[in-house]
Formats: structure tokens, C-alpha cells, sequence
């Protein structure tokens, strides 16, 4: 089982990846300047270096998606967080989430979440370590669920930097809001989804392209999509006994199209790194003997109806939603995001 490591270190902020046989991966480049009259710039150079610029949706979301009631912002609601730190915390997970062990391999704490910057007493630190403009919902493109879109992200993170040069790397995380709305306008349709690959990717193309040209980031990671077939969204269809082959087919095409476009951004591979989610993913759910995740395909917060969500509630208070008792043996919390478990073992 091949499993990717991301590893930024802190002097010059130094990005690897590596692999199960791989054992001298190579380094593919240093970045950034010190800024020290900047946001979180403190003067010295190494700490400003070690920073993290978040864009993308509930994969890497911690809180940008705002209250606005358990039918919404189900993140914000109990089941959500009963493993860290034992309350929700608006991530879409049992506990943390892709920008929590992103932050840990840089050496650092989680970048704050835009949307709660001026909470907590974080004050002069917030841009410290960066900041996560990730919010639940949101697509490269509108998805239509009134969250800020990538380039409108972007437009934040521009404002933050004051005009300053940007230093540390910045993470894009895209894992199929596009798609899910577009199916959402054609009557449930995957071939709809398969359909608007080109958009999609053309779109996402044009905001790393921005990141790097217009802001001035010289190390941007992007995700890869995860394999959409295998979520409990689909996999509910089949009785939890296989991943759709459509939906996985439709993923293996925006990844072939966004490597396409990553070559051509940047032949020489100096800014732009592809962080693999695919393949891992498909691995630690699939492989034939792995006891690590007992249940792959059935989530650990389970909905009563097809159309349910995790910690839906009628209108008397009674749960319309199971928990399994060790979120730890399942790969998927809800019906679309993995455990906190499964993005450990991801790492």
C-alpha cells in the first residue's frame, strides 16, 4: 500500500513527497522571503516561512462555515467532533481533518480559520502560522450553497496580505462540491457530473495559476479528488458492498485532467505539487486484508433515510441518525467525509 507523506520543513520550507518504495524521495524546492512588517511577519524569517494558506472545502475546513442551525451547518451540532476535542467544532469530521495533519508536518499549530480570526485572543499571531479560508459547501466554481468559492478565498487571502509577499505554502483542497451540484440541477445523473470535468478543472487551472502569478506563491500543493464512488453517498445505493464504478470513473478523469494541467502550469515541477489523496484512499479502502478500518464503506454516523444527515433531528428532539461505537474502525464518518482515523492513517 503506497502511502504519501507531506512533509514541509521549517528552514526555507522544503516539500516531499514520499512513498512505501521510495526511500530517498527528492526534495522539489525552497520558497519565500521575509516580511517582517507583513501579517505574522516576525522579523526573523523562520517563523514567518512556516506558514499555511488553506483553500478548498469541509475536507479542510475548522470553522469557517458559520452557524447558521443543525439543519445547514450539521458540523457545528453534536456527533460532529466526539473525538477531538469531544465538541463540535464546524469540522465535518468525528475530530480533525486534513488541515490539522497538514499543520502538524509543517511544525505547526492549525492556521486559524478566517472566519474566526478575531476570536479566542489570537490576536498579532493569527497570521502567524497562516490562515485557512476552507469553507464547507464551496467549489472551485458557484456550487450554489452560498459559500465562498475558491477565487473568492483567494480575494481574502490577497486582502490579508496587505500587499506583502506572500511566503509558505499554500494547500487547495477540491473534493467534488462542483460535481455534487451539478448532479444536484440534472436529476441525480453521474454522467452530468463526468460532463462538467472540463469546467471544473479549467476553473481550478485559473486559480493556480492566480495563486502563483497574481499573489506570488512559488510552493502551491493541490489535492487530488478522492474516489467519490466509494463514499457511503454512493455506496448506501449497493448496501455498503462495493463503490460505484461511475462516480470512480468520473474521479479518475478530473485527476487525469488536472495532471494534465499541472504539467503544463509548471513542466519544471518547481511550485505546483500534486498531493495524492486518490490513491491512498482507494488502497486503505479496498485492500484485501487490512484490519485497520473493519467498515470501509459504511459510515460510522449512519442516517436513517437516504436523504438524511448526520445528527438530523425531527422536530421532537429524537435522533434520525445512528453513531457506531469506535468511529476509529470505520474509514468514513457521514456520508461523504472520512474519520479522523482514516486521516491518520492517510498520514
Amino acid at each position: 500500500m503506497m502511502v504519501v507523506l507531506l512533509l514541509l520543513l521549517c528552514c526555507g520550507v522544503e516539500v516531499v513527497v514520499a512513498t512505501a518504495d521510495e526511500s530517498s524521495p527528492a526534495p522539489v524546492g525552497k520558497g519565500g522571503s521575509d516580511h517582517g512588517s507583513c501579517p505574522g511577519g516576525d522579523g526573523d524569517g523562520e517563523g514567518y516561512r512556516k506558514q499555511l494558506w488553506v483553500f478548498g472545502d469541509s475536507y479542510a475546513d475548522t470553522g469557517n462555515l458559520g452557524n447558521l442551525g443543525r439543519e445547514l451547518t450539521h458540523a457545528w451540532y453534536y456527533p460532529y467532533g466526539i473525538t477531538f476535542p469531544r465538541h463540535p467544532t464546524g469540522r465535518f469530521s468525528d475530530g480533525r481533518v486534513l488541515t490539522d495533519f497538514v499543520a502538524s508536518a509543517v511544525g505547526i499549530a492549525t492556521p486559524v480559520a478566517y472566519k474566526l480570526r478575531r476570536r479566542g485572543g489570537h490576536g498579532g499571531e493569527v497570521a502567524s502560522r497562516g490562515m485557512n479560508f476552507a469553507v464547507g459547501g464551496s467549489g472551485v466554481l458557484d456550487t450554489g450553497y452560498f459559500q465562498r468559492n475558491i477565487s473568492s478565498q483567494i480575494d481574502l487571502f490577497q486582502k490579508q496580505l496587505r500587499g506583502c509577499g506572500p511566503t509558505g505554502v499554500a494547500l487547495v483542497v477540491v473534493s467534488g462540491n462542483d460535481y455534487s451540484a451539478v448532479v444536484d440541477k440534472n436529476n441525480g445523473t453521474s454522467e452530468a457530473a463526468i460532463a462538467y470535468i472540463p469546467t471544473v478543472v479549467r476553473g481550478l487551472r485559473e486559480q493556480l495559476r492566480r495563486l502563483r502569478d497574481e499573489v506570488g506563491m512559488k510552493k502551491v500543493v493541490v489535492t487530488n479528488l478522492h474516489p467519490m464512488g466509494c463514499t457511503p453517498y454512493f455506496t448506501r445505493l449497493l448496501n455498503y458492498s462495493g463503490c460505484d464504478t461511475l462516480a470512480n470513473a468520473g474521479s479518475d478523469q478530473h485527476n487525469a485532467a488536472l495532471r494534465s494541467v499541472l504539467h503544463d502550469l509548471d513542466p519544471a515541477n518547481t511550485t505546483f505539487l500534486l498531493l495524492d489523496l486518490h490513491t491512498p484512499f482507494l488502497n486503505l479502502i479496498t485492500a484485501a486484508a487490512d484490519d485497520k478500518f473493519p467498515v470501509r464503506l459504511r459510515p460510522c454516523c449512519e442516517t436513517f433515510t437516504a436523504d438524511g444527515h448526520c445528527g438530523q433531528e425531527d422536530e421532537a428532539g429524537n435522533k434520525q441518525y445512528t453513531v457506531c461505537d469506535d468511529p476509529e474502525r470505520h474509514f468514513y464518518w457521514d456520508d461523504v467525509h472520512p474519520t479522523q482515523a482514516a486521516w491518520a492513517a492517510y498520514y
